[in-house]
């Protein structure tokens, strides 16, 4: 598929074996600000591997991955978020004990100014007014005060979850299953976060078995089948059927 914009993040030929296994197999493609992408496969086509190489919790063996143009090589998880990319796996990750502000800056705490901050004390008041104004972006209005994440329901936590990758990334959100477990409604909450980050110039990958939820809300689908990339294509060419056909092979 080309495009004349610059990708934010591109993979070239990206191999990734684990002992005699071969887990990616020159896997190439790229992703633009502003879409959001469907990475979809049968369980072993390479989906969580290929997660964790862009992630930085695996190095590839070999191949290149471009993020804003520039070559990167992760040490660590770390790496790549401070190049600007999230992930958020199917467990949201969220510390059901803490207010949603808190988890929003989990991690990432506002010191109070003077004294005060140099003492170790937070500035609460601000990470809750932040949480929300950026929760709002992605059209989150769920009550901050001093709700914690527990009182929340199962769509509203990976609401949540996904508003604190969106606000944090500055390239890329990479979303695990997002809507596992969810029921209809609190899926349909999800998506709507989803396409609201895409609209905050955000590229998504978004992983999911769901094959209806993906032809949703993603505007292309990036098909893998055993460690390969075997289509990648605009979700406008894909059905139920078609896409459950591609990643089975029997389409081909």
């Amino acid at each position: 598929m080309s495009d004349e914009r610059e990708p934010i993040l591109e993979l070239r030929n990206i191999n990734k074996s684990y002992g005699s296994v071969k887990a990616l197999t020159d896997v190439s493609f790229k992703a633009y600000a502003g879409e959001v992408i469907g990475l979809v496969g049968d369980n072993g086509a390479g989906k969580s591997s290929l997660i964790k190489t862009i992630s930085g919790v695996h190095s590839p063996d070999s191949g290149e991955l471009i993020v804003d143009g520039v070559a990167r090589h992760w040490k660590s998880p770390h790496d790549s978020m401070a190049a600007g990319i999230e992930t958020l796996y199917q467990d949201s990750g969220l510390a059901p004990d803490l207010t949603i502000g808190s988890n929003i800056f989990l991690g990432r705490e506002l010191e109070k100014k003077g004294v005060l901050g140099k003492l170790g004390f937070l500035d609460q008041r601000s990470m809750e007014r932040k949480a929300l104004e950026e929760l709002e972006k992605v059209g989150i209005t769920v009550p901050l005060s001093k709700r914690t994440v527990s009182q929340l329901s199962g769509g509203q936590r990976q609401a949540v979850a996904i508003g604190r990758a969106a606000m944090w990334a500055q390239h890329v959100i990479i979303l695990d299953e997002p809507t596992n477990h969810l029921g209809a409604r609190q899926s349909l909450e999800v998506l709507k976060v989803i396409s609201a980050a895409r609209d905050q110039g955000l590229c998504v990958l978004f992983i999911s078995h769901t094959l209806p939820h993906v032809l949703e809300v993603t505007d292309r689908i990036i098909v893998l089948r055993l460690g390969r990339v075997v289509k990648d294509a605009p979700t406008s060419d894909f059905t139920v059927e078609t896409l459950l056909g591609t990643i089975t092979g029997l389409n081909t």
